[in-house]
């Protein structure tokens, strides 16, 4: 036996009727969560640059301390056309 579900009914969806939460919110909280998203995306973007910037120092400092035997095997030229 099948179960009839009732069919809620929507309100009509004209522009003035629809509510957002920048409406329900009051508009200091509403500014003051807009400053704290700007702070917490600058602060994200300052993460970024100084993780970018210190996996560019390790790999400086790697090659800086490479061995002969591992900068000859990453040398892409043929050795032998040098004998």
């Amino acid at each position: 036996m099948k179960k009839k579900h009732k069919q809620q009914k929507r309100p009509s969806s004209n522009k003035n009727e629809e509510l957002t939460l920048k409406d329900s919110l009051q508009t200091d909280v509403f500014q003051a969560l807009k400053d704290k998203k700007k702070e917490l995306e600058k602060a994200e973007t300052v993460r970024q640059e100084e993780e970018a910037e210190r996996k560019r120092e390790e790999a400086r400092q790697r090659e800086k301390n490479k061995s002969f035997e591992e900068l000859l095997g990453e040398s892409s030229m043929n050795w032998k056309d040098f004998k």
